[in-house]
């Protein structure tokens, strides 16, 4: 296993010196690409030896070990920028890049792609403290070391996966060569099957106890079967109260609304009844229109005249019973005029009905005004009575009291 690292002085000249509590070892130093290999190599450039003044005994003894290959950790068809070669760069610094090189040669890049792609940035920022004015050494080191690891890892990661690779394919292979014997199997089952008929007498007392097994199971299915049954009658009890109370429920919600739509509608209709005793009334999906003929204003006025203001008051007492009532003024003219003109004539006059209203007590966020002028008409312009018709002012009375929601 790797020890460690031996790291040497700036000189070209170093001393070591190494002391251990063991009483017997071996002592190796090989030569390796970086310092965090995790099986040394063969290739040795250092080991421990008795010498004449070495002190105490020594004994021959036989241990086994396993040292890499020297082409271990040698790269293989790899291509890798140009390295800044420069004699005042650390030696870790070229330790990442031999760890970088060898890591992508075992696969790295493919198996072990985040590590991998850690150590290359590792390596990018280890490039960049190099090519500075004045490197700096600490951090440079620093960042190639971990570098070094890194990209280790990455190798040592790949080889697994490529091992695990390979005996999966040997799994395959071996899982072939086991179906090409079948015939040998089948063999093997003819004859277990004839030992099983030799042993005829052995197997009664097995049949026995299965047989007593095959009864107890049956018993207890028995047993479960009724507990299950019991269930299944309690749970459909259950359930049938639960649908008999659904079923009530849902129909005292039905009788419910349709008791609201029926009062909704006999207020509809009482409404429509007494609106129409004052102003032509008439129901449509948007609610009780009340139409306000245009006699009720002097001809291009929209100053309400005394009996219009008679009619609306009746009307906003009908109106002020029901609070949650939403009115709509729409007011329309003939195609006398110009469009400008009709429609600022048409809005003046919904504005005056509304601003009487509310004169009259309704509440100014339940009514609304507008003008539409001449673009609605409900007969022709082309005669005096069609005109006539057209000119008007038409109350909406919306609300969910009468079934109408507002704004529809």
């Amino acid at each position: 296993m790797n020890l460690g690292e031996v790291l040497v002085g700036d000189s070209s000249r170093s001393k070591l010196d190494v002391t251990t509590d063991l009483q017997a070892f071996a002592l190796i130093v090989t030569a390796e690409p970086y310092y965090a290999v995790r099986q040394p190599s063969n290739l040795v450039v250092l080991e421990n030896v008795v010498r004449e003044d070495t002190k105490g005994t020594s004994e021959a003894v036989n241990a086994k070990y396993e040292l890499m290959e020297r082409g271990g950790y040698i790269p293989t068809g790899y291509k890798f920028d140009p390295v800044v070669l420069n004699a005042k760069l650390p030696l870790e610094f070229f330790e990442a890049r031999n760890a970088l090189r060898i890591a992508q040669s075992e696969g790295a890049e493919q198996y072990a792609s985040d590590s991998y792609q850690h150590a290359v940035q590792l390596m990018n920022k280890a490039d960049e403290y190099a090519t500075e004015k004045h490197v700096p050494k600490k951090l440079l080191i620093a960042v190639a070391r971990e570098a070094v690891q890194t990209a280790e890892d990455a190798r040592a990661i790949a080889v697994k996966k490529m091992d695990e690779e390979r005996q999966a394919n040997e799994r395959q292979a071996s899982a072939d060569a086991q179906a090409r014997s079948q015939a040998q199997a089948d063999e093997a089952t003819r004859q277990k099957e004839q030992a099983q008929s030799e042993a005829a007498q052995s197997a009664a007392s097995a049949a026995k106890a299965a047989t007593d097994t095959a009864k107890a199971k049956s018993d207890m299915a028995d047993s479960q079967a009724a507990s299950a049954a019991a269930m299944a009658a309690a749970q459909a009890d259950a359930e049938k109260s639960r649908l008999a109370a659904l079923a009530e429920s849902e129909q005292a919600r039905k009788a419910a609304a349709e008791q609201a739509e029926r009062e909704k509608q006999e207020l509809r209709n009482k409404l429509a009844v007494q609106l129409n005793l004052i102003l032509e009334t008439r129901d449509s999906a948007r609610g009780l229109i009340v139409n306000i003929s245009g006699v009720l204003f002097d001809t291009g006025k929209y100053t309400l005249r005394p009996g219009a203001r008679e009619k609306l008051a009746k009307v906003s007492g009908i109106i002020l019973a029901y609070p949650s009532l939403q009115l709509e003024v729409e007011g329309h003219t003939d195609s006398v005029g110009t469009d400008e003109y009709n429609m600022q004539l048409s809005e003046n006059r919904a504005n005056s009905v509304r601003d009487y209203l509310v004169q009259q007590g309704i509440n100014t966020s339940s009514i609304a005004a507008r003008g539409f002028g001449e673009s609605q008409p409900v007969a022709t312009n082309d005669t005096a009575a069609g005109r006539q018709q057209n000119r008007r002012v038409e109350l909406v009375v919306s609300g969910d009291v009468i079934g109408t929601p507002s704004g529809h």
